[in-house]
């Protein structure tokens, strides 16, 4: 499958970014729809080691992808280290789903890839893209709001009871995956925002008991600036998306494609008693979307650095380490 070279009156003639992936199935799929629908980029292999892949494009021979300017990792998460060492002589880009790896043998092996080499890995944190994440800056910037004193995420649905977990491999082998492919997320992003947190209780279970890996993570978190966190990410109920934001001033959720601000603390009714403050602010965020969204935009950026022969900043690639340092310490509880 050859994409047409296109003419851009602005830019001239762009050349197509020729990509390959690992991974065919469930979020590898969300991947390969996006690319095969961007005009700026053509999906040239769709790799597995041992599966027979019914597209035109599908393969058993990893060595097949060297030949692509950028390689996407989408497999199951206990196989990306083992991707990124068998790349490691590769010269072109690689977009490597989270986490980077899951062993802390894994980690120091890493942590030793030469610079121009982690200067070519891009590591998919896509919630640094969504609008939430951008939310999340305005909050803190705007001082009329106040102080955050609480935060509390809520992520659920209900996977681990549909008869496909149960033979996935989120439901056995490592027994964190809720934490290493869902929380990582939340913990990144609010890195991203308050530095590394101070302390953190992990408090894993399994609902469902469908698969011997949990299925539901717990975590309290207290940040430098005195903010507290809790997150629940579970594959046991329905499904929730909800963000509640406390601060000195204001009220601030995210839910049912919803965020709202509830402003100012200090709203009285007439006997001077306090009651609800009014909405201040409310906006539309449909969440599928959103993520979508976010999708596309790294999906984009990867591109943006192929097609330019940009390295990426090498603080991007540190700081994927640091959150991936953090689930890997709470795995083996040495937080």
């Amino acid at each position: 499958m050859v994409k047409e070279i296109w003419y851009s009156p602005v830019i001239g003639v762009q050349l197509v970014v020729k990509l390959g992936i690992i991974g065919y199935k469930n979020h590898a799929e969300r991947l390969l729809n996006i690319l095969d629908k961007k005009r700026d980029c053509c999906l040239e292999f769709i790799y597995h080691p041992t599966k027979k892949i019914k597209d035109v494009r599908g393969t058993n021979k990893i060595s097949d992808l060297l030949s692509c300017d950028g390689i996407l990792i989408a497999s199951p998460n206990n196989t990306h280290f083992s991707y990124l060492k068998k790349l490691e002589k590769f010269n072109g880009y690689i977009f490597c789903e989270k986490p980077p790896v899951v062993l802390r043998t894994e980690l120091n092996k890493l942590k030793k890839f030469k610079i121009e080499k982690k200067r070519k890995i891009y590591f998919n944190f896509n919630f640094r893209f969504k609008k939430i994440n951008t939310l999340f800056e305005e909050i803190i910037k705007d001082k009329h709001l106040g102080k955050i004193i609480n935060i509390n995420i809520i992520s659920t649905h209900g996977l681990a009871f549909k008869k496909e977990y149960r033979k996935s491999w989120r439901s056995k082998g490592n027994p964190h995956n809720v934490l290493d492919t869902v929380t990582i997320h939340f913990i990144d992003m609010l890195n991203f925002h308050f530095g590394k947190p101070k302390k953190i209780q992990y408090h894993p279970k399994s609902v469902a008991k469908t698969g011997t890996a949990y299925d539901t993570v717990n975590l309290n978190m207290i940040y430098g600036n005195g903010v507290d966190v809790q997150i629940l990410n579970s594959y046991a109920s329905p499904l929730v998306n909800e963000i509640s934001i406390l601060t000195s001033n204001s009220w601030i959720v995210f839910r049912k494609n919803e965020f709202i601000i509830y402003h100012p603390r200090d709203t009285f009714d007439k006997k001077g008693f306090f009651k609800d403050p009014p909405i201040y602010k409310k906006l539309k965020i449909k969440n599928d979307e959103d993520y979508h969204k976010s999708l596309i935009y790294s999906l984009d950026d990867f591109i943006f650095h192929i097609k330019n022969n940009m390295p990426f900043d090498l603080k991007f690639f540190n700081t994927s380490l640091q959150v991936n340092q953090i689930i890997i310490d709470l795995k083996d509880k040495r937080i």
